[in-house]
């Protein structure tokens, strides 16, 4: 199958068949985009790949979501956790945007910023660079998202409540706020709050908003982050005419898409590779190399079908071995076995060039280790991933059983060096997808990674 030979084993320069461990290999195209993407339900560990990545980059952005997202990123045994920022911002060489097509809760910026700045965050604010297109989230979003909530009764969503589909409802029915109307006149701005603040009161009329306290908020908030607001899609486009090494951090995932995950279980913003060009502004020819970013396993948060969920002891002993808890929200993760079909899926959707596989030690403890490699719904194999939630609860998987390798694989860097079912494994996620396989993360630090191609 095709990728197979970069999995088992590279040509090494005295002619003999063996790994070489390249810590940050430069494979960022120079004047193309890399892209960075989920491919399950989120929680895949893309911000450790960004880190990878990173080094190798000029610039780094966010295309959407807001501060919904949260990236985990551990570097000399410090661990920066990350909602708004691009997690490549830990390179104190690189260039962080946030374009366009991201929401921003101007208060929580900066509250990430304080505590990311306790572990050492470098020279963030000559870095950092804000769309002056990006629509802001205001704390009544954040009230309304749980009013919202409280409303659906029985068929919660299972939303983060941090005003992050109420902001891009206001940005569809026009009566949200950008970042440019906070640099203009702030009289203009103030009497578009208050309309803001109008339209939500006709829907919640006991809504309570201080108005006067909120502009007063952030007529200080404004002059905070006017030397980092800037046109981003004119910035993005000199930095490709000149070479630059630009990565594309995408945030949740691609079952979480508005439009291809499980609606209405979804985020409310594009997180696969179209949102790239919609939230930064860059044209699809720029894109270069697409990785997707792999769990060995399955999770997901609040409802909805999850055909591979393991209920009993295997799935408590995944969630207890890879710290299955929310950055965001604190809950709990469902586990499960990997579901290949849900892969597929997403690499129809983005067109992945390779796949990074995250957290395959976790798996070090297991007799045996399942797949879902096919679907059935009412005795019918289906051809590809439902759009249905109400499908998914029914379908009948069929799985293919790996044996274990009850091995610590954790101190492993080299694939030739992995238990050989371990290897198996991976080379199976490669032929199901039918994407090559580039990296395997086997621990939480920077350097627990086995580059394989």
């Amino acid at each position: 199958m095709a990728g197979i030979y970069s999995l088992s084993s590279t040509r090494g320069i005295n002619g003999t068949n063996e790994n070489i461990p390249v810590k940050r290999p430069k494979i960022i195209e120079s004047g193309k985009i890399t892209v960075v993407l989920g491919t399950q339900w989120g929680d895949e560990g893309k911000g450790k790949v960004v880190d990878l990545l990173c080094d190798s980059a000029d610039v780094v952005c966010r295309c959407q979501g807001g501060n919904n997202a949260g990236h985990s990123v551990v570097v000399d045994g410090k661990e920066y956790f990350f909602h708004i920022l691009p997690s490549g911002i830990v390179n104190p060489h690189c260039m962080a945007v946030i374009g366009n097509g991201v929401v921003i809760h101007l208060p929580n910026l900066f509250e990430e910023v304080e505590k990311n700045l306790k572990h050492g965050l470098p020279n963030w604010e000559k870095r950092l660079l804000i769309s002056d297109r990006a629509h802001l989230v205001f704390d009544l979003h954040q009230t309304v998202d749980g009013l919202h909530e409280s409303k659906r009764g029985k068929n919660l969503i299972g939303t983060t409540k941090k005003g992050i589909g109420p902001a891009y409802a206001s940005k569809a029915t026009r009566n949200g706020l950008r970042i440019c109307d906070l640099m203009g006149n702030f009289d203009n701005f103030s009497e578009k709050f208050q309309n803001l603040v109008d339209h939500h009161k006709r829907m919640f009329p006991d809504l309570d908003v201080d108005v006067s306290a909120e502009l007063q908020k952030y007529k200080e908030l404004r002059e905070k982050i006017r030397p980092m607001v800037t046109d981003t899609v004119c910035y993005l486009h000199k930095a490709t005419k000149e070479g630059k090494n630009i990565l594309i951090e995408g945030a949740q995932s691609t079952i979480l898409d508005i439009d291809f995950g499980l609606y209405p279980y979804v985020t409310s913003s594009n997180c696969s590779v179209g949102g790239v060009c919609t939230g930064l502004g860059i044209p699809p020819c720029n894109v270069g190399n697409v990785f997707g970013v792999v769990k060995a396993y399955l999770t997901r948060v609040g409802k909805g079908g999850f055909p591979t969920e393991l209920k009993e002891d295997l799935g408590q002993l995944l969630a207890t071995r890879g710290g299955e808890i929310g950055v965001t929200t604190g809950r709990p993760r469902r586990c499960g076995w990997l579901d290949a079909v849900m892969l597929k899926f997403s690499h129809m959707v983005n067109g992945f060039t390779s796949l990074a596989i995250t957290k395959l030690d976790i798996l070090d403890v297991f007799d045996e280790i399942k797949i879902g490699v096919a679907y059935y719904l009412d005795g019918e194999k289906l051809e590809t991933f439902p759009a249905s939630d109400e499908n998914l609860k029914r379908v009948e998987v069929e799985y293919k059983t790996f044996p274990g390798w009850r091995t610590n694989t954790e101190e492993t860097r080299k694939f030739a060096d992995l238990p050989r079912e371990a290897q198996d494994y991976c080379k199976a996620i490669e032929d199901l997808v039918g994407v090559p396989v580039w990296w395997i993360g086997v621990g939480k630090a920077r350097d627990s990674i086995i580059q394989v191609h």
